[in-house]
């Protein structure tokens, strides 16, 4: 799927078309054995096309500050999740994604949409032909009350948390999957809690292979990206699959060095491990008791 993504934007010339989550949904939907999120296919494609519009459209015609229009895109996503009764909260990173790189073109809500449809046909043929249990929609049953203070909660500390990064304009110190992973931290009925220093030393891990493979390979030897992101890949799952640990984030962690400056590519690892601290610790100090799962 990455080969492919990548490709695609290397032919047509559209980078938009790089959407670095689709590396999570399919560890989510086609990878793991039983899909991490309560959400059925109908959800996954109209979700992730909403979020990815709305994150254009905040470029487009929203002219505030970027701490500010990264909000919006937060509290936005957690409305939609809320509505439609489920954690698929990939969506988060895809509405984000855009306001970070300042696209405007249409191309990126098309492409992800595209992808999440691939994505959920090659799922529904896995289910089909037994390859992976079929998954099966049970609503999320969330208080709205209790989801207002969360998603409020979420906000607030969020805000507080980016001040120094966005003032600084280093904003990948909150690479979007690391603000999934926060909400996901924050959840505290996620059974990613009791692996948190795993997952930070994973996150770490991922965003070093990316920028490695993409310097290696792309800038010193210089092959196709799409070359990079297929063995980007191929070190990342076989990871996972040593480790045990299926977490989604990660896959998107692996493809964002594709999409940055150069210039960036050896500082990232570095800003996604101190990113990754600050926000999983925060989330389980300040996030506790029953949750919404």
């Amino acid at each position: 799927m990455a080969l492919f993504m990548v490709f695609a934007a290397e032919f047509s010339g559209e980078k938009e078309i790089i959407f670095p989550e689709i590396c999570a949904l399919t560890i989510g939907a086609w990878v793991s054995e039983k899909q991490p999120w309560k959400t059925n296919k109908r959800r996954i494609f109209f979700l992730m096309s909403a979020a990815a519009l709305f994150g254009v459209l905040i470029v487009r015609y929203v002219s505030l500050p970027l701490i500010f229009q990264v909000c919006l895109c937060f509290g936005f996503t957690g409305f939609i999740l809320t509505l439609f009764k489920t954690n698929f909260i990939p969506i988060i990173s895809a509405c984000i994604l855009p306001v970070y790189l300042k696209t405007a073109s249409w191309v990126y809500p098309v492409s992800v949409s595209v992808m999440a449809l691939i994505i959920i046909f090659a799922q529904y043929l896995m289910e089909k032909f037994h390859l992976r249990p079929v998954n099966k929609f049970i609503p999320c049953e969330f208080n709205i009350k209790n989801q207002i203070i969360k998603w409020s909660k979420l906000l607030f500390v969020f805000g507080l948390i980016a001040l120094i990064p966005f003032k600084t304009h280093q904003i990948y110190f909150l690479a979007p999957p690391l603000i999934v992973m926060f909400t996901e931290f924050a959840n505290p009925n996620s059974p990613a809690r009791k692996k948190l220093y795993y997952i930070i030393g994973l996150m770490t891990f991922s965003a070093f292979t990316g920028c490695f493979t993409r310097f290696i390979l792309n800038i010193v030897l210089g092959l196709p990206l799409s070359v990079t992101a297929f063995l980007s890949c191929v070190i990342l799952f076989a990871a996972l699959n040593k480790t045990k640990i299926n977490f989604p984030p990660a896959g998107a962690i692996l493809l964002i060095p594709l999409i940055l400056d150069e210039k960036l590519l050896f500082l990232f690892p570095f800003e996604v491990f101190a990113g990754a601290c600050v926000l999983s610790f925060a989330a389980v100090f300040l996030f506790k008791g029953k949750g919404n799962s």
